[in-house]
């Protein structure tokens, strides 16, 4: 069985660094500019180079990776107790 309060936590902490290199990456490359888009797009009420913005989108990441975690574990468990293996 997985555990939910683990795998929960996993995938919050990796959304929110996956959201700190995305946010470094449109800083080393401001010429592409698309990360300032993407991220906008995903994250409502992100707003690029702003701390109340910067904090949105890091409180967002790590709450979408909870999500995430609290949607696939169940299912998990679920089908691992239905099938047995």
């Amino acid at each position: 069985m997985m555990s939910l309060k683990l795998v929960s936590w996993s995938l919050g902490l990796s959304a929110a660094l996956l959201y700190l290199l995305c946010v470094a990456f449109g800083l080393t490359n401001p010429a592409a500019g698309h990360m300032r888009e993407f991220l906008q797009l995903i994250l409502p009420g992100f707003e690029w180079l702003t701390l109340k913005g910067f904090a949105i989108g890091l409180l967002k990441s790590f709450l979408y990776g909870v999500l995430v975690g609290l949607v696939y574990v169940p299912i998990y468990n679920g089908l691992r107790f239905r099938f047995g293996t």
